[in-house]
């Protein structure tokens, strides 16, 4: 709850892990979609089942959407399955079907578990190195999680490198913009201000501003960073 005379703001990345991917694994379907500010779950159903994205099921979108996120966890047929409440052969479908259409998704995933094996770490596109000892275990499960760490360490790791660089420039940017607003908190891809109800327009304009250019000038990402923000008494409805 904010207090009184005060409104919490939440400024959320939206999608950056998917975002991320586009970048670092040169997705051109996703760049295409990201910058033409495409609903990037139905442009993903789109392209996998061949329908318009315009009248599309609630239902297609949905499984795509579940492929999106989990594709860079590794999903298995049978957590797909289990989470779409469909038959595995029915998954594994779904996801043969997705490599097939962003082939450049399984190249990155094939690369980066090559060179997580080799060196024994991989690192994030601002050069932070994250080791994955487990790719080197004895065990093929332990083998089979270094596999899915490595996958997912550039991206997930590129995401949190971008919120850091945020989250140091935040300070000066409010005082610089004569702001009494102050950031309380952060919560995976998004941070939490506290500001008096006047600011809250303006703390929403500097938060984008500097979430959105966080990763510059180290890298250029090749696709937009987007921010959502949202102005509210309580957490819960600033979302």
């Amino acid at each position: 709850m904010a207090e009184p005379g005060k409104l919490l703001i939440s400024a959320d990345y939206s999608q950056i892990e998917l975002r991320l991917l586009a970048h670092i694994g040169d997705i051109p379907q996703l760049k295409k979609a990201f910058h033409e500010g495409l609903d990037i779950h139905a442009s993903t159903a789109s392209e996998m089942f061949g329908v318009p994205i315009e009248g599309m099921p609630a239902e297609t979108r949905r499984r795509a959407k579940a492929i999106n996120f989990g594709i860079v966890y590794g999903i298995s047929a049978f957590g797909l399955a289990n989470q779409l409440s469909i038959p595995q052969d029915e998954a594994a479908a779904y996801i043969r079907t997705y490599f097939e259409r962003f082939p450049g998704i399984r190249t990155y995933m094939d690369r980066t578990k090559q060179a997580a094996r080799a060196q024994g770490f991989v690192t994030t596109i601002f050069g932070r190195k994250v080791n994955i000892p487990a790719v080197l275990s004895k065990s093929g499960a332990e083998r089979a999680f270094g596999d899915r760490a490595a996958i997912n360490a550039p991206i997930q790791g590129a995401a949190a490198d971008i919120m850091r660089r945020a989250m140091i420039r935040m300070p000066a940017a409010l005082k610089d913009a004569g702001l009494e607003a102050k950031m309380l908190l952060q919560v995976h891809d998004e941070l939490v201000f506290e500001a008096p109800e006047a600011e809250a327009e303006a703390l929403i304009k500097v938060a984008k501003r500097v979430m959105e250019r966080a990763a510059e000038p180290a890298c250029q990402i090749s696709v937009p960073l987007v921010v959502d923000a949202r102005a509210a008494g309580n957490w819960d409805d600033a979302h």
